[in-house]
């Protein structure tokens, strides 16, 4: 009776979870077709989708800041030493936001004053992560649920409302920094508002600092590069509106990506269990790989309806939908297999990412041209990366 109430209290938190997350990336998606649909240009779009995506590589440490704060908090932590601790990163994100903006706008081609106010964010999510941590290792998931969905729609409804308003990427990203601001007072209110459950002591894990957080960042950091790189990359290689057709074309990335991520939440446990560790992620990449075959044929199925809803000039999305579909699929892949590293403490496993990505990049700036050139360079990487590291890690 105890075993089947635990089970059913975890696959409750893993749904409320899930479903706070869902909604979460609802509202980003949304945000992107509204802008590519309605308020922005194909070239303003791609501005837009390649800085968001510059952002998301700065928000590594606030997803490794999470990790490490929580598992402190199970083991026992001082939450006031591990607030301390957010802060001393959030610190060192505007330190690296800073320097990096100048690059960044100068690697993408794109404004910097658009640049400082899309990167901007890394910060502040830094800070909502150290929020998340804390709930987190409380074991708070339901009020986790509610803080995901909350951040998610406070993050990304005033961007609509920019965008309406005629304010161009600069104007959205910039409503989008204040809106995650928001979310940062709205995180510690609910911190603080909920009472730490006590619980019987293990001793906490050692002194957790930045190089904690910059270990953990290791193996978030390889898989956040191999799905944006391609992206982020398009505005060396592409002009202006073949880059609005590469950033729709990678929506479908992202969804194929991001959908299966409950599978891996799911296994987690069975991951990390020795005895049952490379059965179950053969059983995982089978799930994640059929779902991703679902979702190929389906974008292949979609891709004539593209020009109908979003205008002619993402015509050339019609026969290769398909193919930004399957590069989710294969990261996805690639993800469960990193997650399993990551289970096992087999980290240095995704060394062998690392090399993939870095070719990737060099064929993608030395040899395409073309959208069609950068997404099949993506797909092939996707796929080697995919199969090299689960061959090594099995």
């Amino acid at each position: 009776m105890q075993q089947t109430r635990r089970t059913t209290g975890t696959v409750g938190a893993v749904g409320s979870v899930a479903v706070g997350s869902m909604v979460a990336n609802l509202c980003m998606y949304v945000v992107h077709l509204a802008a590519s649909a309605h308020f922005l240009d194909v070239s303003e779009y791609g501005e837009f989708a390649v800085l968001l995506s510059a952002m998301l590589v700065l928000g590594v440490p606030a997803m490794a800041l999470q990790n490490v704060i929580a598992r402190e908090v199970v083991l026992g932590g001082d939450e006031g030493r591990l607030r301390r601790l957010g802060l001393v990163t959030t610190f060192w994100v505007v330190v690296l936001t800073a320097v990096a903006t100048p690059l960044v706008a100068l690697l993408l081609r794109t404004d910097v004053a658009t640049t400082a106010a899309a990167l901007a964010s890394a910060p502040l999510l830094a800070l909502i992560a150290a929020g998340q941590g804390i709930l987190q290792g409380r074991g708070e998931f339901q009020v986790l649920s509610w803080v995901l969905a909350a951040v998610g729609v406070a993050r990304s409804m005033p961007m609509i409302g920019a965008f309406a308003a005629g304010a161009g990427p600069a104007g959205g990203l910039l409503a989008g920094t204040l809106g995650a601001a928001a979310s940062a007072v709205v995180v510690w209110l609910v911190v603080w508002s909920v009472a730490r459950v006590g619980r019987p002591g293990r001793a906490p894990s050692g002194a957790a600092g930045v190089l904690s957080v910059v270990r953990a960042s290791q193996v978030q950091l390889v898989l956040i590069v191999a799905s944006s790189i391609d992206l982020l990359l398009s505005p060396r290689v592409l002009d202006a509106e073949a880059v609005g057709v590469y950033a729709l074309g990678a929506i479908a990335t992202k969804v194929a990506f991001w959908l299966p991520q409950a599978i891996g939440v799911v296994f987690y446990p069975r991951l990390a269990d020795p005895a049952r560790s490379a059965a179950s992620l053969r059983q995982a990449v089978m799930v994640v790989a059929g779902i991703g075959i679902v979702l190929t044929v389906l974008a292949g199925a979609a891709g004539p309806v593209i020009p109908l809803v979003f205008g002619d000039g993402y015509d050339a999305l019609v026969p290769i939908l398909w193919l930004f579909a399957y590069i989710g699929a294969a990261l996805a892949v690639l993800q469960v297999v990193l997650l399993s590293a990551i289970a096992r403490d087999r980290t240095r496993v995704a060394l062998g990412t690392w090399v993939v990505v870095g070719a990737e990049v060099l064929v993608i700036v030395t040899v395409t041209g073309s959208v069609i050139g950068v997404a099949g360079t993506a797909a092939v990487a996707a796929t080697i990366a995919a199969l090299g590291t689960w061959a090594v890690a099995r």
